[in-house]
């Protein structure tokens, strides 16, 4: 019978190689924090919103001293600021993007930041495992969470709980991927906004002045802020130079060239603006403008076209006959009656520009009367009323003698003017210069 080995143990079903479990041990995450790069960003300089806003307090302020050029040139009453200033008002309220309140808001920020470094406890130093509330953030923590649930439990549980804790992470990976995929949708071919709008620009605030002085029934062109512009009398070219340093020293280049614009606004661009804002004053706020005050228009075109009152007598009949738009915007006129189904409410250059439309009306009186075709004409009849109009050699005589006399201020140095500085004259020289003395240097070295 042979002996059993009671004593001795058999080793071919030990383990000598390492199992796909293998220990992994914690290891405590230092407290130190990594150092921020600093940029090298001027702090002084105002970015994203605040820049916007901050941009609207120079125009304001531009405003202003437009507002107060004009009460001194034309001698306006003290209620064309309050008009101006209610006007300006709704103008930012009408923006496509409103300005913000960045001013509150970096505020609530700031307070919202020492808040919170107050408030907030300093970082603990006790391991994670003693930490029952600690909320796992990432697939490490619920790693070293698994590893350190397994190393105190069966080899079953571990097993499972594992399984549960993967499926749990890849669900909630895979929800938050989908939240965030619906709640960012992406958009192809976006652009970059532009942070400065036509409507924001610098020609808004001559469209709330244009609208200001129709409100008051005042008889003034578009040409009339052109020209106070191109001669600097009017704060419109390179406006910056008269902003105090205390607003300044906030703007960037980009913000300055947005306030400074290179020419001075077209007419038909003025026309836009101010027709746009019309329209909106109207439809929003029930605020209606009222029409050209087009006498004393009619009557300054018939002047510069060298006319008698015969020929205002006459443009005005045919502007009546042909029913000249003097509003800036056709629906703030009644619509014509139809008279049958298929006919227009309105007519096709009902937004023409109105003082053009009256100018147009002298010039085609004048057509009818001289011809200005090289043909002689003669009034047929004696109550014809171009019998009290001046010959057509003594009407061309007196136009070129005014364009020639046309050596204002205003005429020498506008934009469209071809005089050169040796074809100048000694006290024209002295209006040059004092020109270049108000537009290139600022207040102070004046």
């Amino acid at each position: 019978m042979p002996m059993r080995a009671t004593f001795f143990r058999n080793e071919t079903t030990e383990v000598t190689e390492l199992g796909p479990h293998a220990v992994r041990k914690r290891a405590l995450k230092s407290g130190r924090k990594r150092k921020l790069k600093l940029s090298k960003a001027d702090p002084m300089l105002y970015h994203g919103e605040r820049a916007r806003y901050h941009y609207f307090e120079c125009m304001q302020l531009v405003l202003r001293m437009q507002v107060s050029s004009l009460i001194k040139l034309w001698g306006l009453p003290s209620e064309f600021e309050t008009v101006c200033r209610d006007i300006w008002a709704l103008h930012l309220a009408l923006l496509p993007s409103p300005p913000p309140a960045e001013p509150l808001n970096h505020a609530k920020d700031e307070a919202g930041d020492q808040a919170q470094d107050i408030l907030s406890p300093p970082p603990d130093d006790t391991p994670p495992g003693e930490n029952h509330d600690n909320t796992f953030k990432d697939e490490d923590d619920i790693e070293d969470a698994m590893s350190e649930y397994s190393s105190s439990s069966s080899g079953e549980e571990d097993a499972e709980m594992a399984d549960l804790m993967r499926e749990n992470s890849e669900i909630s990976s895979s929800s938050g991927e989908e939240e965030s995929d619906q709640a960012q949708p992406r958009v192809k071919g976006t652009r970059r906004k532009r942070l400065y709008r036509k409507y924001d620009a610098p020609a808004s605030n001559i469209a709330v002045l244009i609208l200001a002085c129709w409100t008051l029934r005042l008889p003034v062109m578009y040409m009339d802020f052109v020209r106070l512009i191109e001669a600097y009398e009017l704060p419109y070219l390179d406006p910056v130079r008269l902003l105090p340093v205390s607003l300044t020293r906030h703007l960037t280049k980009h913000t300055t060239h947005a306030l400074s614009p290179h020419h001075a606004p077209t007419p038909i661009h003025l026309h836009r603006l101010c027709a746009r804002l019309a329209k909106l004053l109207n439809s929003s706020y029930g605020v209606h403008m009222p029409e050209l005050n087009a006498a004393p228009v009619l009557w300054r075109a018939v002047r510069s076209l060298c006319g008698t009152p015969t020929l205002y007598m006459l443009a005005k009949k045919l502007a009546r006959v042909i029913s000249i738009p003097l509003s800036l915007h056709r629906s703030l006129v009644p619509a014509l009656t139809r008279a049958k189904t298929r006919d227009s409410s309105w007519h096709k250059h009902d937004d023409a520009i109105p003082e053009v439309a009256i100018a147009a009306a002298v010039i085609i009186v004048l057509k009818m009367v001289y011809g200005l075709d090289g043909k002689p004409r003669q009034p047929s009849q004696k109550d014809d009323p171009a019998c009290a109009l001046p010959r057509l050699s003594e009407y061309l005589l007196a136009l070129r003698e005014c364009e020639q006399a046309a050596t204002s201020k205003e005429e020498l140095f506008s934009a469209t003017s071809q005089w050169s500085v040796l074809d100048m004259t000694e006290p024209m020289i002295d209006q040059y210069l004092q020109f270049c003395e108000k537009a290139l240097l600022p207040e102070k070295t004046k």
